[in-house]
């Protein structure tokens, strides 16, 4: 296996983070609720967890700023283009399987 310096893992982290935000924006048919049941996460996370790492590194984002860089958009222009109303069962699932920290 190749040696990665710290600096490669980092680009290509980077790499992979802005695939991962890239295919969720075209993918809009698949909504949050989806990806939560399904993975435990879902772009509101994503932008939760990039909103974390700019505060641990100084940086002052609100949660609508990191929620645009995520969605590409504001989430309230997201949510009308997008997001369709959950069913109960996707409901009764999330709150079976909900993460601690949601």
């Amino acid at each position: 296996m190749t040696e990665l310096s710290d600096e490669q893992r980092r680009d290509f982290e980077a790499a992979a983070f802005r695939r991962l935000v890239a295919h969720l924006r075209e993918r809009g048919d698949v909504q949050n609720i989806d990806l939560m049941n399904l993975a435990g996460f879902c772009r509101n996370c994503l932008s939760n967890w990039y909103r974390e790492a700019a505060e641990a590194e100084g940086v002052d984002l609100s949660k609508d700023q990191s929620r645009e860089i995520i969605y590409g958009m504001p989430y309230a222009e997201w949510q009308a283009l997008n997001q369709t109303v959950a069913s109960d069962a996707k409901k009764a699932e999330f709150e079976a399987r909900r993460p601690r920290d949601h």
